[in-house]
């Protein structure tokens, strides 16, 4: 496919759901996405709301790649996952395990706003009594400073497999290595959100890259991406987006479609939503099979938007759409 379709087309089987969170994740417990239906299957359309449109254009083209073209082939039948530990109480970490059955790596969210370094410690503690391998991720919050010392402090008891963006700029990545060498660097938002993803990785600001197949474009952007940081020397994880069944369906179907996948992949979210647009994709030993998803029609009815909401995604992805029509065109081929 070479050409976008009309917006009408795109609108035609759309619906817009609400699901509601299990515990407060990126500051937010209710999480809405739009749902589009194409020749291929289903595709979504979920920036957050404060994405200005030419960003979230990004994650319209992937949602059309998805429903239009369907993913690209699989050299693998499953991608391992990682557990996903929100910023809870210590108390609150088993439970939260208990939903990544076989993980062998856990992701802790740390640098949480109104929590101090004492709570994150507490964290990955209670994490690594029950799975040793850590990764940890920040969000770009704390300084440089902060950032070296919450690294010195959560690897005296044992190492982290890497720290995702401890810090906000480029520069200050490329500081942090120099000064915790023991530690890899992982860039999530300086890759995703930036108009050049490479440019962390020229600075020397990454060891590893963090990406998510709806801000980068789609699915396919995803692999050329990765094989361009290859020749760089830097491994990605694919990662979710905080997406719906659908979008984590198109995330798995781009990391099974890497030539090389040397990293657990943060896919396994779904477990974060009190009910989802498909049945939960239960882990097996720790891997996430790769299938197409189909969402339930009960469910869609029973998460559907209230009207105000979906009016108002609809509206955004017809201003999305109007913004991809000028660009020189999809990334498909």
């Amino acid at each position: 496919m070479t050409s976008l379709p009309a917006v009408e087309e795109v609108l035609a089987n759309a619906v817009v759901v609400s699901l509601h969170m299990r515990v407060r994740f990126r500051g937010i417990t209710t999480r809405e996405a739009l749902l589009l239906r194409g020749p291929a299957g289903w595709g979504e359309f979920s920036p957050f709301p404060e994405y200005a449109d030419d960003e979230a254009a990004y994650w319209l083209q992937s949602a059309i790649e998805d429903a239009w073209l369907g993913p690209p082939p699989a050299v693998r039948a499953s991608v391992p996952i990682n557990a996903t530990v929100p910023a809870v109480e210590a108390s609150a970490v088993p439970s939260v395990l208990e939903r990544y059955p076989g993980a062998r790596t856990a992701k802790v969210k740390v640098a949480e706003r109104g929590q101090i370094l004492d709570d994150d410690l507490a964290r990955v503690t209670a994490v690594r009594a029950v799975i040793p391998n850590v990764r940890i991720d920040a969000n770009g919050g704390w300084s440089v400073d902060e950032a070296e010392a919450a690294l010195r402090a959560l690897t005296a008891d044992g190492p982290l497999e890497y720290a995702e963006q401890p810090c906000a700029s480029v520069p200050e990545l490329v500081e942090v290595r120099r000064r915790v060498p023991g530690v890899r660097v992982a860039a999530d938002e300086s890759i995703r959100r930036a108009e050049d993803p490479l440019k962390v990785v020229r600075a020397g600001g990454a060891d590893i890259a963090v990406v998510k197949v709806a801000p980068l474009g789609g699915m396919r952007r995803v692999l050329s991406l990765a094989d361009e940081l290859s020749a760089h020397g830097v491994p990605v994880v694919v990662s979710s987006a905080l997406d719906t069944a659908v979008g984590i369906a198109a995330g798995v179907a781009a990391a099974a479609a890497l030539p090389d996948l040397q990293f657990a992949c943060g896919l396994g979210t779904g477990g974060l939503f009190e009910s989802d647009v498909a049945g939960l994709r239960e882990p097996v030993g720790g891997a996430m099979a790769v299938r197409a998803v189909r969402p339930d029609t009960t469910r869609i009815k029973a998460l559907a938007a209230p009207a105000g909401r979906s009016r108002w995604w609809m509206e955004r992805l017809r201003r999305c759409h109007a913004l991809l029509d000028k660009r020189d065109g999809l990334f498909f081929v």
